[in-house]
């Protein structure tokens, strides 16, 4: 048979590429609706970014359960329910009338689907031999980026054309749909083997981590710590975390096995987890913004634009699975490394950049995020025993996701404060640009030339000054990912 895999293999990987898919595009889709919504719904600007926070603190809080759920409920259980009752909450969502209710439902919608991604990971690892992981995490990887693609195109679409509820009503035969191949493909692997739950370390932890994801999301729209809200929720995800550590070291049955953090290729795994999290997003954060304000781009040609990073995603699945066959380590370090080209071209560009600039250096950097994933999944967990998968894979997907949370929120404060450094700089040197040089061309405005003047050099000065602060976001872009990459050879090599 192609690729030596059974029937049973390539129904799993159909089964796991559909529930991914399904959960990228929902997620993703509802990033450009936001603007229907809020007339809608009549909310504020901060009022409807918490459709979006409270999704992800919902997610991040209830990925520690996977584990424990697995072992409770066993494979098709825990998948069909998380599939089914995340379709349901997001049709839900079509339905609202009231931004408190749709909180609510996004709410319901990121805990009930917390399992998909991390348990859809463990299932791969678990029924491919480890030689075989390569080339399955490759081919898995394919829903993992189509979802990201398709859920803006589509949700937009189907927004322009029907109504912003219908991007939540189209998941709704995607989601029976997907139900299928897991009721097939699936059985009662873990079920019963689990432990008592440790009720003390899930609060502790889902506190810890939901704190800490709003302190990244909001941090910024709150300025940071002068905000008595943030200081509050920092010291309480600070002591949370405090106690889950102590706990979790002297508690009998701890939510986490500490077996799993002896493994030194797991914990280093999960360290570039959390740096490949910082990669995955920042580019689709911060170009949006930087092509429609100083630009002047539509919105539909910035989609475009942006999907050229799925793009070169797409690409490196052509090369990925063999080149991590061969050595893993160096695939990984070429990954991180092409990244940081990536970055380094896009630290380049100025104010007068080209859809060209644009395309290529979200292809190449897609490219170098797809060429390392792959072997940074097999790495983190080619040394992992069986038994602990499920719950490895949920710490995986854990810090990935804080990781993109802490980076994104990073890197704003980075844009905001060189930005504003910048304009005053800026703003201060003004009258060097003299009046006189341009009195010419101003006389043909008449009367207002030189107030013209004053705003068209105000407006320059803003512009270019909000180009320094993505420039300098780049370079941090740049920094994160060259200091990681030759740590991918601390990885041990797992003895064939």
């Amino acid at each position: 048979m192609a690729l030596g895999l059974t029937p049973k293999q390539w129904l799993t990987l159909v089964t796991v590429q559909m529930v991914t898919v399904l959960f990228g595009l929902t997620v993703t889709s509802v990033t450009v609706i936001l603007p229907q919504m809020k007339g809608a719904l009549s909310a504020t600007q901060d009022q409807i970014a918490w459709i979006l926070t409270l999704n992800l603190v919902a997610t991040a809080a209830a990925t520690p359960l996977t584990g424990w759920l697995a072992s409770k409920l066993g494979w098709r259980r825990l998948m069909l329910g998380s599939v089914i009752g995340f379709t349901m909450a997001t049709v839900a969502c079509g339905f609202v009338s009231s931004l408190e209710t749709l909180l609510g439902l996004r709410v319901l919608q990121g805990a009930l689907g917390a399992p998909i991604f991390p348990l859809g990971q463990a299932i791969i690892l678990a029924r491919f031999e480890r030689s075989q992981h390569p080339m399955a995490l490759m081919m898995w990887g394919v829903g993992g980026v189509m979802g990201p693609i398709l859920g803006p195109t589509f949700g937009g679409l189907v927004a322009d054309v029907l109504d912003w509820r219908w991007s939540f009503y189209m998941i709704l035969p995607l989601g029976l749909a997907a139900c299928i191949p897991v009721m097939l493909s699936l059985g009662d692997e873990e079920r019963g083997t689990a432990r008592r739950f440790d009720f003390i370390g899930f609060i502790l932890i889902a506190v810890a981590v939901g704190c800490l994801q709003l302190v990244f999301d909001r941090g910024q729209r709150e300025d940071w710590f002068d905000s008595s809200m943030i200081i509050a929720q920092s010291l309480i995800a600070a002591a949370c975390l405090y106690f889950f550590l102590v706990h979790s070291l002297f508690a009998p049955a701890p939510l986490f096995d500490m077996a799993t953090f002896k493994d030194r290729n797991f914990v280093l795994g999960v360290t570039f987890a959390l740096i490949m999290g910082m990669m995955q997003y920042t580019p689709m954060v911060l170009f949006p913004p930087l092509l429609q304000d100083l630009r002047g781009l539509p919105e539909s040609i910035i989609g475009l634009l942006i999907a050229m990073r799925g793009v070169g995603n797409f690409l490196s699945f052509f090369i990925v699975a063999t080149c991590t066959r061969i050595n893993p380590r160096a695939t990984l370090a070429a990954g991180m490394a092409i990244q940081a080209g990536a970055a380094l071209w896009m630290g380049q560009l100025d104010i007068n950049m080209t859809m060209r600039d644009v395309m290529l250096t979200n292809l190449i950097h897609g490219f170098g995020f797809g060429l390392a994933y792959t072997p940074m999944a097999t790495l983190t967990f080619s040394t992992l025993a069986l038994p602990l998968m499920t719950q490895g894979n949920a710490i995986f997907s854990l810090l990935r996701m804080l990781g993109s949370s802490l980076f994104i929120a990073i890197i704003l404060v980075v844009f905001v404060q060189s930005a504003a450094v910048a304009h005053a700089n800026m703003a201060a040197m003004v009258n060097l640009f003299s009046e006189d040089v341009l009195r010419p061309w101003l006389e043909h405005f008449g009367d207002a030339g030189s107030q013209t003047f004053q705003i068209l050099a105000g407006q320059q000065v803003s512009r270019q000054a909000a180009m320094i602060g993505y420039i300098n976001a780049f370079h941090l872009l740049t920094i994160v990912p060259a200091v990681a990459a030759p740590l991918a050879f601390l990885f041990q090599m797992r003895r064939r």
